[in-house]
């Protein structure tokens, strides 16, 4: 089932697709609710940010094609990680899908996409293991974690290099029925195909990141976990239309503009 965030005529709802037609409910969808009986055609809404979440984690380095590239990039030797390493995200930074990432007017131009799917929480969790941790699992969706190579390089922190206004789109919506292992993910810039790896090929599962997690930090329903990508990324340049999409999860679609 695809849950959705969305907003008619300056009203913000929450509800479930149904073919072509949102069903509006009154709740959370991981935890209680009851339908609205008010409907509304897909292409008539505006679609929001699937999950406003309390905590925004991101996995660290988790495909290792990816830490080879990086590391070469770098002129440094690739160090793969020998556990799940955990981050976090801004809230401040998400936008939906359709939106545009607005590149700031200082920026460098390093501008990389990064192809992730998210894991949305659908119940609160500690010390959960590994063999249980998928049962706390709602949903999934689609992530962009989008970097400024030379912040990112230079500062001692994440803050604006990763977590700028607009720098991580998330959406369309949420998917229950995802099945990663025949997932791919295909990112593509302006019509063009830039990448597509296997989206299962982490160093480190779900599972792994889940109750790594929450031996922790307790995590809560409606949390997301954004879980890295594979491969390099061009530089991303004004009017740039970057999509990315993972199968059964459907297509994240943004397009960036620089800053005056």
């Amino acid at each position: 089932m695809k849950w959705l965030r969305y907003t008619v005529q300056g009203k913000t709802f929450t509800g479930y697709l149904n073919g072509e037609v949102l069903n509006a409910i009154e709740g959370v969808p991981w935890g209680e609710w009851y339908p609205l009986k008010v409907e509304h055609a897909l292409d008539q809404v505006k679609i929001e940010v699937p999950v406003i979440p309390a905590t925004f984690y991101a996995a660290g380095l988790n495909y290792v094609k990816h830490i080879m590239e990086v590391a070469q990039a770098r002129g440094e030797k690739p160090v793969v990680p020998g556990a799940a390493d955990i981050g976090y995200r801004a809230v401040n930074a998400l936008i939906a899908h359709g939106e545009d990432v607005i590149i700031p007017a200082d920026a460098g131009e390093k501008i990389h996409y990064e192809a992730e799917v998210v894991v949305v929480i659908g119940r609160k969790v500690k010390n959960i293991s590994e063999k249980d941790a998928l049962s706390c699992v709602f949903g999934y969706t689609i992530g962009n974690d989008i970097s400024e190579r030379d912040w990112q390089k230079e500062d001692r922190t994440f803050f604006r290099s990763k977590n700028s206004d607009t720098f991580k789109p998330m959406g369309p919506w949420i998917e229950t029925d995802f099945k990663i292992q025949d997932a791919k993910t295909r990112v593509t810039v302006n019509g063009i195909q830039t990448i597509e790896f296997d989206t299962q090929a982490m160093l480190f599962d779900i599972s792994t990141f889940i109750s790594r997690t929450s031996r922790y930090a307790t995590l809560y329903p409606g949390d997301v976990m954004w879980m890295g990508t594979d491969g390099t990324s061009p530089n991303i340049k004004h009017a740039d239309l970057v999509e990315i999409e993972i199968t059964g999860l459907g297509k994240l679609s943004n397009r960036f503009i620089k800053a005056k």
